[in-house]
């Protein structure tokens, strides 16, 4: 549990996988960022290399044009495919470290009367700008740099071998000691902003969905309605109001108590949110989605009565058979005593004329009545 809780920059496993997402962009953010730096710096050794300045030879040319190249390739990559980047960032991170590294270290055999600092900075950067994992970060970097010393040895004095490797020691411990502070403080973070981000998500769904039902509250079903039909300047789509009232439901709280009553109201709910085929995941995002998206949603008024905004239908009958498919399983409900729900609907649809959503609501709310008077348990439409 010690050595899990090193590993994960000291934060239990779990909490290390809630900030995934987070750590995914990030590593993508910096991944972008670390590949333009190698890009323009390949290409200012190659201009180095030309003109045999700071200890870089033009045989050296060609190994930081192969540099530019590959850099080029991943830009084109990270950029073109940036889900699959984002989705496999491990993949693409070790790719992007093992890039650096490799610069690094043909920096340092490309110069070989001088001690290596191109390798010493980029150690440094690697540190701090990628998240893995502790442990696996330390044995690559210690592979990494063992294979640094290992060419220094072979290809440069003696003296200067033996400054790299007292360099890299200091380095190498300098990086690890960042590299864990600097992952731990952005876990960190990343938990903060997790926490933020869910407690303004539930404030969202508290405040938009009734907790009975599940469906909209009144208020967030008219502000979302409203916003639909105000935005829908020309209505090329064909949209529908339908209200829905439980008949005698007072007689159902009354012979069969309010318990039997609630049942109904959320039996007739789900049969409303399953025969509209309602999207209810991510309750967070549902208006949003409501919004932008050509969805049907729906919400509760009060009591007994709820109403729908129906989108994504070619005309009336087909509205009205999903109408009478929700009227049938109603009636064919069976809770307890309660053998069967009926229900009057009244629709109206939107037209070019609605200022708002208040106008349709009017006229869906005589239709209803028109169910009522005519005997109850039925659909209406004006």
């Amino acid at each position: 549990m010690y050595w899990q809780k090193i590993n994960y920059y000291g934060f239990e496993k779990n909490r290390y996988n809630d900030c995934k997402e987070l750590i995914h962009n990030t590593n993508y953010k910096y991944m972008r960022i670390i590949n333009s730096w190698i890009l323009f710096l390949s290409i200012v050794y190659m201009i180095l290399c030309l003109l045999n300045k700071f200890g870089l030879l033009r045989k050296n040319y060609t190994i930081y044009y192969s540099f530019m190249i590959f850099s080029l390739i991943f830009e084109v990559v990270i950029f073109a495919l940036k889900k699959i980047c984002i989705k496999y960032t491990t993949v693409f991170v070790h790719i992007s470290f093992f890039q650096l590294i490799s610069f690094g270290i043909c920096s340092s055999i490309s110069q070989p009367y001088l001690a290596a600092t191109i390798y010493l900075v980029l150690v440094v950067i690697v540190s701090v700008a990628y998240i893995d994992t502790m442990i696996r970060f330390t044995v690559l970097l210690i592979f990494y740099s063992s294979i640094f010393l290992y060419t220094s040895f072979n290809y440069k004095p003696n003296n200067l071998a033996n400054i790299d490797m007292y360099n890299i020691m200091i380095f190498l411990l300098l990086s690890l000691i960042m590299h864990y502070n600097f992952q731990h403080s952005k876990i960190n973070q990343f938990y903060t902003l997790q926490k933020n981000i869910q407690i303004q998500h539930d404030l969202e769904i508290r405040s938009s969905f009734d907790t009975l039902t599940d469906l909209l509250t009144k208020d967030r079903f008219f502000a979302i309605a409203d916003q639909i039909i105000k935005d829908s300047v020309k209505l090329d789509e064909y949209i529908v109001v339908c209200l829905l009232d439980l008949d005698n439901f007072n007689e159902i709280n009354n012979k069969l108590g309010h318990q039997i009553g609630d049942k109904a109201i959320q039996m007739a709910s789900r049969i409303i949110i399953e025969e509209l085929n309602i999207d209810m995941l991510e309750k967070w995002s549902f208006t949003e989605r409501a919004v932008h998206n050509v969805s049907t949603f729906a919400g509760r008024l009060g009591g007994d009565e709820c109403i729908m905004f129906i989108r994504g239908q070619k005309n009336v009958e087909s509205i009205t058979a999903i109408l009478e498919n929700i009227l049938a399983k109603l009636n064919a409900v069976n809770i307890g005593e309660l053998h069967g729900i009926n229900a009057s609907l009244g629709l109206a649809s939107v037209s070019s004329e609605d200022p708002d959503i208040d106008s349709v609501y009017k006229r869906a709310g005589e239709a209803l009545y028109r169910s009522k008077q005519h005997g109850k348990n039925c659909i209406s439409v004006i």
